[in-house]
């Protein structure tokens, strides 16, 4: 490894320390925005029994989800946002 591009390396994990600490702020920061989780579901035509099964978890969940009372967390939002904005990958991804 050319000396230029180890010392780039090294610096980064310097850096990513110092963040990780809280004594540096990071360039930049990606959140994924909460999904409204009841306009999904409509979108979709389905009533919480049938859009639960469809993602996989309890009707509780999302219910939970939709009444505010919690959001989903990981995954769960990527799915969520991905059903938001390409229905179609969902059902034809699950479809046999």
């Amino acid at each position: 490894m050319k000396e230029e591009l180890f010392n780039e390396l090294t610096e980064s994990i310097r850096q990513a320390g110092k963040i990780r600490q809280g004594t540096l702020p990071a360039s930049r920061k990606t959140v994924i925005a909460d999904p409204d989780v009841s306009q999904i579901r409509k979108k979709y035509r389905m009533n919480q029994q049938e859009f639960s099964a469809l993602l996989g978890i309890s009707v509780g969940t999302l219910r939970n989800w939709e009444q505010g009372r919690r959001k989903p967390q990981g995954p769960a939002k990527v799915l969520l946002k991905i059903a938001e904005k390409k229905p179609n990958a969902i059902l034809e991804s699950l479809s046999s």
